[in-house]
């Protein structure tokens, strides 16, 4: 029993044994199939944060827009004569084209003044001077234009064919091209005219050897002011002396009377061998009448002969005179643009130079692990700022320019705002296609290339 017990313990317990044997090898399968899951679990995570961090290290770090900027300006700080140089031809180019739109818009803006002060209904009636013989106006054409129902004031001056100096002892064919004229009294009503100095013809003084100077007549006979309260000087006309009475501001709408030496009708009748009939007739009317009296006037002034009569609106000559003004503008807006150009091209010259003499500089940037676009960036950056460097200073160059211009002419200044813009923006243009090229060829550099080369 003993035996039995024993060897069954002995059983029990080899197979206790084997049953130890059996779960060790259950933990060991057990172990395994615990091992394994874990091992990966805890391997997967480790890989993939070393992947992480190999990739990060190889990534190139991305620059933030103020350190692009940063770059291009440094090229700029250590090279400030070239890239002042190269500046100066975009500055110019931008100066001028301120200017050339600047003042045309600012004499623009005083015409209109100008026209508002002055008037545009203002006609002035004169002779086809290509006939033989010459067209002679009755001497009741200025009445009867009066009597257009829109014309308000109607007005005239008479050629006398004299001479006027201002000595009897000057050679009486000495041409002193000024002219001797006949006026109404209303003339300077209807010319918008003005007295400078002293005062003008009135019924009183008329018919009486007396007369008012032009401005520039005023200042070719060397009479500029009049004595206040006392008499004035005298000219001498035609082998008689007249009193000079008063001096005329300037005309803008009627020029010729500038130029002219004034004496009363009656005086010019009783004095000068006047005969009576007008050579220019004034006429202010109603603006919006001003083409109907327009299409009337040469049947009024010359019923037998209307194409003879020349009406002219003075108003257009000033507005004529701007359209050549803008023409010219025009001219130098093209001169302006060539000087862009070649500025252009300077800073282009300027950047490409710049690439060759900074291959180590790119070199060493390339082998620490900036990419192509990086170097793209950062030469493309340093052609847009020295450009818009010049653009700000050529802007504000053309401003004072056109300042000081439209001051010294008493205009007012007037510089649209898209031309600022426009100015500082073309100035920008300019420096993106000026740094293209020299932009990709330095990123097309390899580093080994770029540091062997120096």
């Amino acid at each position: 029993m003993s035996n039995g017990s024993t060897y069954g313990g002995g059983d029990h317990g080899g197979g206790t044994h084997g049953g130890g044997t059996h779960g060790g090898g259950t933990h060991r399968s057990g172990a395994r199939s615990a091992a394994k899951p874990g091992a990966r679990s805890a391997a997967k995570p480790g890989a993939r944060s070393a992947a992480k961090s190999v990739a990060n290290r190889t990534k190139p770090v991305r620059l933030a827009p103020a350190d692009v900027l940063g770059l291009g300006l440094l090229g700029i700080r250590t090279r400030k004569a070239r890239a002042a140089l190269s500046a100066l031809g975009i500055s110019i180019g931008i100066a001028t084209m301120i200017i050339v739109m600047g003042i045309p818009a600012s004499s623009q803006q005083a015409l209109m003044e100008r026209l508002s002060a002055l008037g545009t209904n203002m006609l002035q009636a004169t002779a086809d001077s290509g006939q033989n013989p010459p067209v002679v106006f009755p001497p009741e054409s200025p009445d009867m234009v009066a009597r257009i129902g829109p014309v308000t004031i109607a007005s005239a001056v008479a050629n006398t064919n004299t001479n006027v100096a201002r000595s009897d002892k000057v050679d009486p064919d000495n041409d002193t091209g000024l002219a001797v004229l006949a006026g109404k009294l209303n003339l300077l009503q209807a010319i918008n005219g003005k007295v400078q100095s002293g005062r003008f013809l009135d019924a009183a003084t008329e018919k009486f050897p007396t007369t008012v100077l032009g401005s520039k007549a005023a200042s070719r006979l060397g009479i500029t002011t009049l004595p206040p309260g006392g008499p004035g000087p005298q000219v001498y006309i035609d082998n008689h002396w007249f009193t000079v009475i008063g001096i005329l501001a300037p005309v803008p709408l009627a020029p010729d009377i500038d130029q002219s030496v004034l004496v009363g009708w009656d005086a010019a009748k009783s004095q000068l061998g006047f005969n009576g009939n007008p050579t220019v007739i004034y006429v202010q009317s109603q603006e919006s009448q001003i083409e109907a009296v327009r299409a009337v006037m040469p049947a009024t002034i010359y019923p037998q002969a209307p194409g003879l009569v020349q009406v002219s609106r003075p108003s257009d000559a000033l507005a004529a005179k701007r359209d050549t003004q803008t023409a010219f503008s025009a001219l130098f807006l093209g001169l302006a643009g060539v000087a862009l150009l070649v500025g252009g091209i300077g800073v282009a010259n300027t950047m490409v130079i710049s690439v060759l003499e900074r291959r180590k500089e790119i070199g060493l940037r390339r082998a620490l692990g900036a990419n192509r676009g990086q170097i793209r960036g950062q030469f493309l950056t340093e052609s847009v700022a020295l450009s818009g460097l010049g653009g700000i200073a050529g802007t504000a160059i053309g401003a004072l320019a056109t300042f000081a211009y439209t001051t010294s002419q008493g205009w007012p200044l007037v510089i649209p705002v898209q031309v600022l813009l426009g100015g500082i923006g073309g100035a920008v243009v300019v420096g993106v296609v000026a740094g293209v090229y020299p932009s990709i060829r330095a990123s097309r550099l390899t580093p080994t290339e770029a540091l062997a080369s120096t």
